[in-house]
């Protein structure tokens, strides 16, 4: 049997509770190397460090598995973890559990799913998982339980190189949960406000505020899987490309040049 090397990764930071959990379910899956930012590291999005090196140092996360902390971002976690530790792409790449939802927009913020989407550009299939609780004492059995599941199945398939699975867990009790569910990003957004205070020297600062608004309401979304207890899995890419608008823009535009007049 092919022995399998699974990389773990997240922005929680390495000694999240989250990172303990995913990288628990792996074991006995295969290898299991944990790869993380020194610190937190949640809202990074897609950032990599360019103006200031980068530190890796291994720690004693667990038994039986190999873990190293960085000091940069869960993106270049994912590359050095292929470049200066693993010295080859790991079969696949999981990230999280990370504290709160990644469900619809959150995706973009994300540094647990931008690690995830990293290993994709990368060739490397790739899982991001987040549960629906910020709460220290969040409970990550259910969470184990399915992140298990579907790894388990993932990794006896043929996966394309760029496959990459958005993943949420809702914060109810196991008993609770009804499955698993494919689903699509709903469209939602956080109506934002930035609440103005004073420093104790008197000056203005800013405190980030809002609410998550879903605008869609249908039952296909992982927003709706997610308030009707299921797990959701949204396939994902990082070609942004709008295809239907690409399309109706060669049919509409003249960009022919050379027939433009100037005035």
């Amino acid at each position: 049997m092919k022995r399998y090397t699974i990389l773990v990764t997240n922005d929680d930071g390495i000694y999240a509770p989250g990172i303990r959990a995913l990288a628990e379910a792996m074991k006995g899956l295969g290898k299991v190397v944990v790869v993380a930012p020194d610190k937190p590291q949640s809202g990074m999005g897609h950032a990599i460090t360019i103006a200031h090196p980068l530190r890796l140092t291994k720690v004693e996360l667990m038994e039986d598995v190999e873990s190293y902390q960085c000091s940069g971002t869960p993106v270049d976690c994912v590359k050095l973890a292929v470049d200066k530790v693993l010295h080859k792409k790991p079969d696949i790449c999981v990230s999280g559990i990370n504290h709160g939802a990644n469900h619809s927009i959150n995706i973009i913020y994300s540094g647990t799913m931008s690690a995830a989407l990293e290993a994709s550009i990368e060739s490397i299939p790739s899982v991001g998982f987040s549960l629906l609780d910020t709460s220290v004492e969040a409970d990550f059995e259910p969470a184990k339980k399915y992140a298990r599941l579907l790894i388990e199945q993932l990794l006896g398939e043929k996966l394309d190189k760029h496959f990459c699975l958005n993943v949420n867990i809702p914060a109810v009790p196991d008993a609770i949960i009804k499955g698993m569910k494919i689903c699509r990003q709903a469209y939602a957004k956080y109506e934002e406000d930035f609440e103005e205070r004073k420093d104790p020297a008197g000056k203005n600062y800013y405190w980030l505020t809002g609410e998550f608004v879903n605008f869609d309401k249908k039952k296909d979304t992982d927003v709706w899987a997610l308030a009707n207890n299921y797990v959701s899995i949204v396939p994902v890419q990082f070609d942004l490309t709008n295809y239907t608008l690409k399309d109706h823009l060669e049919n509409s535009l003249h960009l022919d040049t050379k027939s433009f007049k100037t005035r």
